[in-house]
């Protein structure tokens, strides 16, 4: 049973959503952090990886099943609620396959894995094809969703175009950058680059789930990024989606576990967890570490990653160097647009 609070039962969920809510609830009650339910996992030869946490709470499709068990039994569950939250997962995803079988084929549709794209895919590259991995995150207020699918078909015909004569600052990707880093300055568009791997930081083109990975530098990304210095060292770090409108990059839903996900927002909903202390490292200065006020970890790709296409997270400040960002001006209209 759940030591910090009651343990919801998975047989109030009604769909993939309600499920995926209910396992954010057990977490909470747990009162276990991310780390914490990783080690206990461990502890019985389970596999439970931190930031395969964050993504699998992340998702509005269910878990896999060995997943599912792994993370219900380290929240302090039983074998008898263990079999509970698996036969409400295999009926929904039951479910989900037959909605699917019976859409209208429009690529809305239930995946039983949530898996998301292999490693070294490049998530902004995926415009030609129906992204495989649901928005992270419970947010049905994303900016604008109306007009998406249209939207979105006429953006894919817009950047292919402009994707041809756009000159951006950027490394070629997967070794670090020799060249100095730029810092923050108020108002202008940059990207965002990696010092550690000399990829930028941008949305999986076509996707709604406002998440961050990352990208070659010299592709167009997407949304544009700008600097607003809120005081005493602080920033807030604005996006300009060419879909979605204005927002914020921030610490999905506000978490404070080592291994939450970096996502872009609409501004105001996460207070601290979208507020920034962007810092210089070295002298002569090597890069800026980028530190979620709320937490004072730093942000990276997920485990330190030189691959294209790894997502970024808050992490410790302990690979310092690997989690150093340079601000690169873009030249105007060139980004998010």
């Amino acid at each position: 049973m759940v030591v910090e609070g009651r343990a919801p039962d998975p047989r109030e969920a009604r769909s993939a959503d309600e499920f995926v809510a209910l396992l954010r609830m057990l977490k909470d009650a747990s009162g276990l952090t991310f780390r914490e339910l990783s080690q206990r996992a461990d502890a019985v030869g389970d596999v439970l990886p931190r930031s395969t946490i964050a993504n699998m709470l992340g998702r509005t499709s269910v878990p896999r099943e060995e997943l599912l068990a792994a993370f219900v039994r380290a929240c302090g569950c039983g074998p008898a609620e263990v079999g509970d939250w698996l036969v409400v997962r295999k009926e929904l995803a039951v479910h989900g396959r037959r909605s699917a079988t019976a859409g209208s084929g429009s690529g809305d549709r239930a995946e039983e894995d949530g898996a998301a794209g292999a490693a070294g895919d490049d998530p902004a590259d995926r415009s030609a094809r129906p992204s495989s991995a649901p928005p992270a995150g419970p947010d049905p207020a994303r900016r604008r969703r109306v007009r998406i699918v249209l939207t979105a078909v006429l953006l894919g015909v817009v950047l292919a175009a402009v994707a041809t004569t756009v000159v951006l600052i950027g490394g070629d990707g997967g070794r670090p950058d020799t060249r100095s880093a730029t810092g923050p300055v108020a108002g202008r568009t940059v990207q965002i680059r990696s010092v550690h791997s000399g990829f930028c930081l941008s949305e999986e083109r076509g996707s709604d789930s406002g998440r961050l990975y990352q990208v070659r530098c010299e592709q167009e990304t997407i949304p544009g990024f700008s600097l607003r210095p809120l005081g005493g060292g602080v920033w807030r770090i604005e996006t300009d989606h060419p879909v979605y409108g204005p927002g914020c990059t921030g610490i999905w839903n506000g978490l404070e576990d080592d291994g939450a996900l970096l996502q872009d927002q609409e501004c105001g909903k996460r207070d601290e967890a979208e507020q920034f202390r962007i810092e210089p490292v070295g002298s002569p200065v090597e890069g800026y570490r980028i530190r979620p006020v709320h937490t004072r970890l730093c942000v990276g790709a997920e485990r330190y990653s030189k691959e294209r296409g790894a997502e970024l997270v808050q992490t410790d400040c302990a690979g310092e160097k690997k989690s150093l960002f340079s601000f690169d001006p873009v030249a105007t209209g060139t980004a998010g647009g």
